[in-house]
């Protein structure tokens, strides 16, 4: 029979998995619509699974807790201090569990290592992040209380100070034993090879409820210190590697003798499901709607490369989609060679810069913008009065309208040619928008679609002012999103959707060239397409994941992580690589991927597209981890 401590110990550890099945509940209540498609059968098996992470996540979190419970002593004072550290260690998780259930729905993923990377911009928001989600607060403080209440202590009895037979010792020792090797066990997730990671959540179908299996703590744990990758062994030779990659971009074509500027619209969180354009006159885009469709080129298939912002500028400046778990430019390898549009076009005389409203250092943007090579970073610091400006928004950093404007001035301050991209931040949470315009954007459905509409505003005024400027008009302008975020309209509500994000090219002075608006684009094409327009060749820079959208020899493909699976999307099929390598076929439609693969996919077409995703993640992993993204120099 286990002596009272081991009882103790073990009432005291599934106290924390009742409380930890509450939180995963709580977290499926305001995430339901993430997890609709799944039945009910199939959510209480993810529920089921979730133990699995739970005890693991726990017993690392709690390690210090468990080895100090092992003492057998009762004084009061002694039991006591094991109460107070068992909730402060748990009191951590209990934050990053209920953080996540409102911050999941802006990044689609459970929180990591990304805590520490941020964490600046976590202080600087602080204030803010705790008005607007105060209501947190009740499930801590009640899940904390319960914790204390509940918490069992031993029976008093008097203390003797005789020291323990051999008999007694011999039990604590095997008791120490079996607790240490349980520990063992159960931080390993089991007896398999390896130890339990993220991507083992996602093996249940639909692989959307992995994020209900898994639970925060256990995210942030196992990011923490996260810096070797497992290379990729799919294809055994390089030849065949490349074979299946099916990178052949087209050499660009010389389309204007004059080089253009060229201006990157980096849109925060205006997804498609924002535009009128893309929803048949139904959004808050007006001014973005009337540029595509007077002459503008709209991509009507184009999907993020992401998630999060922080994912945005490798792909868009450097054609690095996101394939890692954790962001590039917090990763181990942001000091890889990189070749990003700044280098290249800096070769050629352009004048280069990155500009964001918001605080320098935010998202290691200013950090990344000088490895893709841009020569200058404007941040919060650059701007006329910074944080005392009154165009400075109290959370973040500028509002876009000002900013905007900011940005055509000094756009008309840099030598030509010039490239440069612009951050907006407007459509962020809170979504704010300056005092003067209270109740003049429509407040739609959703807190975003205000800011969304604001922002949109604040392109109109931009071109407005751009447009009289003498470089207006050989200008090349490529409007994008970083990444989507809140949805409510059904068609979006899946894997697909959660990436679909609008491409819009204008160029003023001279029409672009004739191209498919059906084909596939990611964000990760916009060095291939910006080096084809101006004629530039650099081969050995251009990394084989995006394509010029104007090369009419392909229709092109995006590539994204989601779930613990990769996905590669093509104009006929979606597939994807499960995290135990499993390839699944999904016809394609846009931004609506079906809840289950194909039954009876066609061979062809699975070993075609499924070796082509193998490939793209191979070439990726094994290039970060061996520095090895580009060729070698003769």
């Amino acid at each position: 029979m286990p002596s009272e401590f081991l009882r103790l110990l073990l009432r005291r550890f599934a106290l924390l998995l009742g409380v930890y099945t509450l939180l995963r509940l709580g977290f499926y209540a305001v995430n339901h619509a993430v997890f609709q498609e799944a039945s009910a059968g199939q959510t209480l098996l993810a529920f089921w699974h979730g133990f699995r992470f739970d005890v693991s996540a726990l017993l690392l979190l709690n390690l210090p807790w468990v080895v100090l419970s092992l003492i057998p002593s009762r004084a009061r004072r002694w039991q006591h201090f094991l109460r107070t550290l068992y909730l402060l260690l748990n009191a951590l998780g209990l934050v990053l569990n209920l953080a996540d259930w409102e911050y999941f729905s802006f990044i689609g993923r459970r929180t990591t290592n990304e805590l520490t990377t941020i964490g600046a911009d976590v202080q600087r928001q602080a204030g803010q992040l705790i008005s607007n989600y105060w209501h947190l607060f009740v499930p801590f403080g009640l899940l904390l209380a319960a914790l204390w209440f509940f918490y069992p202590m031993p029976q008093p009895q008097p203390e003797t100070r005789t020291m323990p037979d051999r008999k007694a010792r011999l039990r604590w020792l095997l008791e120490a034993a079996l607790v240490a090797g349980l520990a063992v066990l159960g931080i390993r997730g089991g007896f398999q090879l390896k130890p339990l990671r993220t991507g083992a959540a996602f093996v249940q179908q639909p692989a959307v409820l992995g994020h209900l299996a898994l639970n925060s703590t256990f995210t942030f744990l196992k990011s923490l210190g996260y810096d070797t990758i497992e290379p990729k062994t799919y294809f055994s030779s390089d030849t065949a590697l490349h074979r299946a990659l099916a990178a052949q971009p087209a050499p660009p074509v010389p389309r204007l003798a004059r080089r253009d500027n060229v201006v990157v619209l980096l849109l925060e969180s205006f997804a498609s499901e924002y535009t009128g354009a893309e929803n048949g006159g139904h959004g808050y885009t007006p001014f973005f709607d009337s540029l595509a469709t007077h002459g503008g080129l709209l991509l009507r298939e184009h999907y993020a490369n992401g998630r999060r912002s922080i994912e945005a500028l490798p792909a868009v400046l450097a054609g690095l989609p996101s394939l890692l778990e954790g962001p590039f430019i917090t990763s181990n390898f942001q000091t890889n060679e990189l070749h990003g549009l700044g280098e290249i076009l800096g070769r050629q005389g352009y004048t280069t810069s990155v500009f964001h409203g918001a605080e320098n250092g935010s998202m290691g943007f200013n950090t990344f913008a000088g490895v893709a090579g841009i020569q200058r970073y404007y941040g919060l610091n650059e701007y006329p009065g910074g944080r005392t400006s009154p165009d400075y928004d109290g959370h973040w950093g500028i509002f876009d309208e000002p900013y905007l404007q900011y940005f055509s001035r000094q756009l008309s301050q840099q030598p030509e040619p010039f490239f440069s991209t612009l951050f907006t931040l407007s459509a962020h949470e809170p979504f704010t928008v300056p005092a003067q315009y209270a109740g003049r954007f429509p407040k739609g459905t959703l807190p975003i679609h205000r800011a969304v509409a604001y922002s949109d505003f604040a392109l109109r005024q931009f071109f407005r002012t751009a447009a009289k400027q003498p470089w207006y008009q050989h200008t090349l302008f490529v409007l994008l999103a970083d990444h989507t975020s809140q949805t409510n309209r059904p068609g979006y509500r899946n894997v697909l959707g959660a990436y679909k994000t609008p491409l819009l090219l204008f160029r003023p002075g001279t029409p672009l060239p004739a191209a498919n608006v059906h084909r596939i684009t990611q964000q990760a094409d916009v060095p291939a397409t910006v080096l084809d327009l101006l004629g530039v060749a650099a081969p050995r820079q251009l990394l084989p994941f995006g394509y010029s959208v104007f090369d009419s020899t392909t229709t092109g493909r995006a590539i994204f992580l989601s779930g613990g699976s990769y996905y590669l999307v093509h104009t006929d099929y979606v597939t994807e690589l499960t995290a135990d390598d499993q390839v699944r076929l999904y016809p394609y439609r846009t931004h609506q991927l079906p809840a289950r693969p194909l039954a009876a996919p066609d061979p062809g077409k699975l070993r075609q597209y499924g070796n082509e995703l193998k490939a793209c993640v191979q070439f990726y992993v094994n290039g970060l981890v061996q520095n090895g993204l580009y060729p070698k120099t003769e």
